[in-house]
């Protein structure tokens, strides 16, 4: 009971992203738990690859996104370093 309080007061978790070219951040979710957003990411990974998408970073984050999408000039390239 209290970790579905917690869980609507602070959000889910979701996962979070970033790709370096093209630069865009993608939110997948939402997920009840930390373990559970972070093994489904190496499908969201492998299908972002497959699409040509390059630099890619994930973080596992309690959220509400507005968007699931936001590419190129709405990313603010100052906010994210991506490998």
């Amino acid at each position: 009971m209290i970790s579905r309080i917690i869980q609507i007061v602070i959000g889910d978790y979701w996962a979070e992203i970033i790709s370096g070219h093209p630069h865009c951040i993608y939110y997948f979710g939402p997920f009840q738990t930390f373990l559970e957003a972070e093994a489904a990411c190496p499908g969201y990974i492998d299908d972002l690859k497959s699409e040509g998408a390059l630099g890619i970073k994930v973080v596992i984050k309690r959220c509400r996104p507005d968007a699931l999408t936001i590419c190129d000039e709405e990313v603010s390239y100052s906010n994210y370093s991506v490998e």
